[in-house]
């Protein structure tokens, strides 16, 4: 038995919480871009919903149990996917949601933070800036503090894709995960592991933003003192302790890629199957570039992770010759 924090029957009971617009997200074969690969390319996407990634699966389960308990605000950190979706579950059950970001963040993900009805503050510096604020509102306004990854409803929220894919039809040989936080990598692995365990979890991390995949081989937390990739999304520097604990349980490997490789998963994407993704979604067709032959003739889940991207900066990585 896998000793993690997460536990198979409240992941199983977490679909009966969440918007049924964000579960039974497609899976489908795509076999033109496999052709370019060398290998069977499977696409799980995660971004035909309101907040255009995965994070409402977990959004969704801490706006119902802080409803149940009588909250009424919640606040939290974000590079951005993950405050669209908290604001979109917690505006619903209303909620009063306050974000903190960095002002370096993509500017459509903020300018969908404030449509979406949150109270944005940003911050100069980084996403962990910005966890720090967060916790200081948190202390100040005596609020629920929203931490991705340590709180386990955002593992067992994102393990929800395990379950599906382990219903797959066809399973698959080694799923591609994007390594940010760890909630989705510690969520669909578990999920795999326990239900499906001959299929190879593998996280994929960008090289300019290396610390949970280093902590993961050297087994200990590894920090970075700065993080510089296009991949906002996946840009943590300090890994929590109980999440590598967890994941060090459930996965297989973790690589990390370059950003060329990122830009070039991410021109693939849409000239093969058509979606505009944002670089964190391209990280496993970067890691399949990167290592062809350990991927050769296998059968391999991509998980799409995030579509919210500055269309301007997305104009500039993908057209440039």
């Amino acid at each position: 038995m896998l000793r993690t924090r997460l536990d198979l029957d409240r992941i199983h009971a977490a679909r009966r919480v969440i918007n049924p617009m964000f579960l039974n997200t497609p899976t489908y074969r795509c076999d033109a871009l496999g052709r370019r690969l060398g290998c069977t390319v499977s696409i799980k996407l995660e971004t035909a919903n309101p907040v255009r990634s995965f994070k409402a699966r977990g959004t969704e389960l801490v706006t119902s149990l802080l409803t149940e308990q009588g909250r009424t605000a919640v606040v939290c950190a974000s590079a951005g996917n993950l405050g669209q979706a908290l604001t979109w579950s917690g505006r619903r059950r209303g909620l009063d949601v306050t974000v903190v970001a960095s002002r370096r963040a993509p500017v459509a993900k903020l300018d969908r933070i404030r449509a979406l009805g949150a109270e944005l503050e940003l911050v100069d510096g980084d996403f962990e800036m910005a966890r720090e604020r967060a916790v200081t509102i948190a202390q100040q306004r005596g609020i629920r503090l929203l931490e991705d990854s340590l709180d386990i409803e955002t593992c067992e929220g994102a393990a929800t894709i395990g379950l599906e894919l382990a219903d797959a039809e066809s399973t698959a040989d080694t799923v591609l995960i994007a390594l940010g936080g760890g909630a989705m990598a510690t969520g669909v692995g578990y999920v795999l592991k326990t239900l499906a365990p001959g299929v190879e979890v593998v996280c994929v991390q960008p090289t300019g933003a290396p610390a949970l995949t280093r902590s993961f081989h050297e087994r200990r937390v590894v920090t970075t003192e700065s993080a510089d990739t296009i991949a906002d999304g996946v840009a943590g520097r300090y890994p929590i302790p109980e999440v590598l604990d967890d994941l060090l349980a459930v996965a297989d490997d973790a690589v990390l890629v370059q950003e060329s490789s990122i830009i070039a998963g991410m021109r693939l994407l849409l000239e093969h199957t058509g979606l505009v993704v944002e670089p964190s979604a391209a990280l496993g067709v970067a890691a399949v570039l990167e290592d062809r032959d350990r991927f050769a003739g296998r059968h391999v889940v991509t998980v799409i992770c995030g579509s919210n991207v500055d269309l301007d900066a997305y104009h500039r990585w993908v057209h440039r010759t």
